[in-house]
């Protein structure tokens, strides 16, 4: 596995660009991959609501929500949320949050 620095930390990721030490996750580290992957950065208000409810979802699940569910939860439409991240919900804000590379996705 590769090793990156993403916001001052040294983390483990996959060849997908997920981190692989989800313990380490910050604040700071959601930046670093934002920054990356979607290009925004500071995250907005919107972006971090988005990543703190699959961030939960997950910790209490052990899977990421359902992509209805996250936008009904969060109260966004589907192609906003594409417009954060534009690799979608899956690939885009499931790795900002600082999940493993969710089943399905491609």
């Amino acid at each position: 596995m590769a090793k990156k620095m993403l916001g001052g930390t040294e983390m483990e990721i996959d060849e997908d660009g997920f981190i692989q030490e989800p313990d380490k996750w910050t604040n700071a580290v959601a930046e670093g991959l934002a920054e990356e992957e979607c290009e925004i950065h500071p995250m907005t208000e919107d972006a971090w609501k988005l990543v703190n409810f699959i961030r939960q979802y997950y910790i209490d699940y052990e899977t990421a929500p359902a992509i209805r569910m996250l936008c009904k939860k969060c109260d966004l439409k589907l192609n906003y949320i594409y417009e954060m991240f534009p690799k979608g919900p899956a690939a885009g804000a499931c790795k900002v949050a600082g999940l493993p590379k969710p089943t399905g996705c491609v």
